[in-house]
């Protein structure tokens, strides 16, 4: 099917880390007029580097976010199952056990009278041990492409091979976009697969000088002694935000133009275009 040209702006923030990070959005958000996209932030280290408190929840809504996805450490914050389920903006990984029945791993927004659906997922190599997401997504995408072609993933993930290749397993399926998240670091691979719009990792928005957000000394002395301690959300004079624009064709749900963003507080911008 050949769209008529009409398309849906999307820009999605990776992970959010820390008060830094909610204000590095904040401040990025109020400073660019994206009223005409639908925003999606990464929030599962929004709240002190872990979680998602309800304040903050309430807060990241004012800034203008329309969706908010995460990852394993959506449950970091006791007060999550309070409020989880009538957080109509957060979603939470699809395939933890079906046992576990706070919150939803996906759901169907609606925005300029178009309706999108987003998919949270944890991968499984090298993390916490959840179902497998290969049936379970698939099922999700075939279900939801029955009410709106446009699907989009965040796939929490750490390993590179397994982001590759279930990317290319959910754009045969007919998925829009498909973001990595998690490991903190923006990749530069930002591309068109299948007509699907794809990134290995979106990276994430918090203190510039850190260590993937959060302090380098008490991250230092975990690696040197090998003994847990605290990690810190690191407290740096600049900030960076690390972000994805996605421009998707709302007849065909096929992603048409995909941009990589990088910005930090001194307001130097490095873009790729595709």
């Amino acid at each position: 099917m050949i769209g008529d040209g009409k398309t849906l702006k999307i820009i999605f923030f990776g992970d959010m880390v820390g008060k830094p990070g909610r204000h590095a959005v904040r401040d990025f958000l109020a400073e660019n007029n994206y009223e005409n996209h639908f925003v999606i932030a990464n929030v599962e280290n929004a709240s002190h580097g872990f979680g998602l408190t309800e304040k903050n929840y309430n807060e990241l809504s004012e800034y203008g976010i329309d969706c908010m996805t995460s990852g394993n450490h959506i449950w970091d914050k006791r007060d999550i199952l309070n409020f989880i389920d009538n957080a109509e903006k957060l979603i939470r990984p699809i395939n933890y056990p079906q046992s576990v029945t706070a919150g939803k791993g996906s759901k169907i927004f609606e925005f300029n009278g178009i309706k999108i659906g987003v998919i949270n997922v944890l991968g499984r190599v090298f993390m916490n041990l959840v179902d497998s997401q290969w049936e379970i997504v698939k099922a999700e995408i075939e279900r939801i492409k029955e009410i709106t072609p446009i699907v989009i993933i965040d796939f929490h993930a750490e390993a590179t091979a397994e982001k590759i290749c279930f990317a290319k397993y959910c754009s045969a399926l007919g998925c829009s976009a498909f973001f990595g998240t998690h490991t903190h670091v923006q990749t530069a691979d930002e591309s068109i697969i299948n007509n699907m719009g794809y990134i290995t990792d979106a990276g994430f928005c918090g203190a510039e000088d850190s260590v993937i957000g959060m302090d380098y000394n008490t991250s230092l002395n975990r690696f040197l002694t090998s003994i847990p301690e605290r990690y810190d959300v690191a407290d740096s004079s600049s900030s960076q935000i690390n972000a994805v624009k996605v421009e998707i064709d709302i007849n065909t749900g096929y992603a048409v133009a995909i941009k990589r963003i990088f910005c930090s507080s001194n307001k130097v911008e490095k873009e790729r275009s595709q």
